[in-house]
């Protein structure tokens, strides 16, 4: 029975499945391209992101997630259910329980609607987790243990901080800022500084290869092609790892707020645990170089990356029964 346990990570960029005993068997965008003129579903996933920003006019590459929260129901629960059976293989004929992971600041009504399509796209159970919670798991801390643990998760579409303790959250906070931000940001700075125009993949590699959050000991720069805002013609400019940290400001500066915000509101002796072990970072959006020190300097407590950051959710979803089990809350 349990063999088909899975956790989801219903990210806003992409959507991670864990199998239980098996780990991580699916990583894939949470993007459709969908063809308005016959009404159907051209591809899921890597097939339709590769389509972004290349599609003919009929075509349009829907991104149903928009921070953490679903937009467009209905392609939603067709990707879940092609991603569930993806996932299940040969299994598929038994209905699993699933295990979906929603950003703390979520509505009833928000839940209700990930628990609806997770159902409908074959869900026999379906047990709503709070990101940061399966973060937490997914970075390897023992959340059942009567100790205080910081977390903040840098999702795509939002950033999840919360004070963990006995295997449930004390103080939370959700705000929609994450790593789709810093890509936008650094297209409206290329935008405004430069007179080009890039795309999202573009802007994407250069938060990887130069962006940061802290001062670089070196600096680094690199090229990129884009168009014209003023000709339309194809032109390329150099950018600087100093230009993009200016650009990141804004959006770092309010991660750094949030947390500030969520320790003035923990209760003191929760404090005092989180000054003497830390705060962890999980998420894709935590592997922006430089944020661990800006975090640091900000707040004077040790941050660390947790190992796997990208999928430490996912595995935190897949593994959150079995902890709800030891406290003896499922």
């Amino acid at each position: 029975m349990a063999s088909v346990d899975i956790g989801i990570d219903l990210g806003t960029t992409s959507i991670l499945v864990y199998a239980k005993g098996k780990g991580i068997v699916l990583k894939e965008p949470s993007v459709v391209a969908y063809d308005k003129d016959l009404d159907r579903v051209r591809a899921i996933g890597e097939e339709a992101r590769q389509m972004i920003g290349r599609t003919p006019g009929n075509i349009t590459a829907i991104r149903p997630l928009r921070q953490g929260v679903i937009s467009d129901y209905l392609i939603t629960e067709r990707m879940l259910k092609y991603f569930i059976q993806k996932a299940m293989g040969r299994r598929a004929f038994r209905k699993p329980r699933i295990s979906i992971c929603v950003p703390s600041g979520v509505t009833e009504v928000e839940k209700k609607a990930v628990e609806e399509a997770t159902y409908q796209a074959g869900a026999r159970e379906v047990i709503l987790i709070e990101e940061p919670v399966a973060a937490a798991i997914g970075a390897g801390i023992d959340i059942t243990l009567p100790y205080g643990s910081l977390v903040v998760d840098v999702g795509g579409g939002t950033t999840d901080i919360a004070v963990i303790s006995l295997g449930d959250t004390v103080v939370s906070s959700s705000i929609k800022v994450a790593g789709n931000d810093f890509d936008e940001a650094i297209i409206r700075y290329v935008r405004k500084a430069h007179n080009l125009f890039i795309g999202e993949q573009t802007a994407e590699a250069v938060k990887v290869r130069i962006g940061s959050a802290y001062p670089r000991t070196q600096a680094d720069s690199m090229e990129v092609k884009g168009r014209n805002v003023i000709t339309g013609l194809p032109k390329t400019v150099a950018l600087t790892s100093e230009e993009i940290r200016e650009a990141l400001t804004d959006s770092t500066t309010q991660i750094v707020e949030a947390i500030h915000g969520v320790l003035e509101t923990t209760p003191p002796e929760l404090a005092a645990d989180i000054a003497e072990r830390g705060i962890i970072l999980t998420g894709g959006g935590s592997l922006l170089a430089g944020l661990e020190e800006l975090i640091e300097e900000a707040t004077g407590i040790n941050t660390m990356t947790a190992e796997n950051p990208s999928h430490a959710v996912a595995e935190g979803t897949g593994r959150f029964a079995e902890v709800m089990e030891k406290l003896g809350k499922i």
